[in-house]
């Protein structure tokens, strides 16, 4: 019975030649073990029981380490908003900053002219793009939603997301934006309507709109708006994947960012100087 079990363990183990190298070892060491006809001594028995059973699950042990050392896959966000996200490629641009800090990320954008969240849901494509479970962010914006019927698009919409974020794994954070120039006497309720979807949603909120009006409150060279005051500038994009970062990416030093890196979004030192103290104070 012995020898039956040392030939199967022999087959099983052929490929690996490393651990074929280490079984004969062993066994040669240990040849006192076998005997033609079987034994009933105690310590021979165990001793033989081990030697049989690292020879056989030394494969096993070699494919757990295999996917130990796997390298590990880097967080995908997924966007789900309109052309306040894709204007001047906002996720490439939060990709950018995050590489510059030593890390990685999957951007996938779901993105549409005019699109709010109802929009986006009644598609139907983030439902399938959420439930497929390898998303980490789930970034969410529509219009500056300052209105009541805004408002309920950001609760009742939000809420559907949220409920498939959490069967998923995934973490679902409002794109607080902002209004048009026209409308900017309504940048509270903008503001309002997005902490408060946030918070009824439990989820996180992104303050792009909050850095945004502090910033239009200084004297700074750069405009955060682009020609039709609307849609940001290169600046404003800027402004709006720092802000992102910093709530994704707490615990990063932003004071060491050099605006030589980031000079095609900020043409000046005051502008870039201003951005980074605006999203560390709110």
């Amino acid at each position: 019975m012995s020898s039956s079990v040392i030939l199967f363990c022999k087959d099983t183990i052929h490929r690996k030649k490393h651990t074929v190298k280490r079984f004969w070892a062993v066994y040669i060491r240990n040849t006192s073990l076998f005997e033609a006809k079987p034994t009933t001594n105690p310590m021979k028995l165990r001793a033989l029981l081990i030697l049989i059973t690292i020879a056989c699950m030394a494969p096993a042990t070699f494919a757990k380490s295999d996917t130990v050392f796997t390298q590990k896959q880097p967080p995908t966000i997924l966007w789900v908003g309109n052309s306040l996200t894709y204007t001047n490629d906002l996720p490439q641009i939060l990709t950018f900053i995050i590489q510059k800090f030593g890390k990685s990320a999957k951007m996938v954008s779901l993105c549409q002219p005019n699109y709010a969240l109802e929009d986006h849901w009644n598609d139907g494509q983030v439902q399938q793009l959420i439930k497929k479970g390898n998303i980490k962010y789930v970034i969410v914006q529509q219009g500056p939603s300052s209105q009541p019927y805004g408002k309920q698009s950001l609760m009742v919409y939000g809420q559907k997301l949220q409920e498939i974020c959490k069967k998923a794994g995934a973490t679902l954070g409002f794109y607080m934006v902002w209004p048009a120039q026209v409308y900017y006497h309504t940048f509270e309720g903008v503001i309002q309507n997005y902490t408060a979807a946030a918070k009824h949603n439990q989820a996180l909120l992104l303050p792009v709109g909050v850095v945004w009006r502090a910033y239009q409150k200084r004297n700074l060279p750069a405009s955060l708006y682009s020609y039709d005051n609307f849609h940001p500038s290169l600046t404003g994009s800027f402004l709006a994947a720092l802000t992102i970062f910093h709530t994704l990416y707490p615990t990063q030093d932003l004071t060491q960012m050099k605006r030589k890196d980031y000079h095609q979004w900020v043409t000046d030192q005051a502008t870039f100087k201003a951005i980074i103290q605006l999203v560390l104070k709110n």
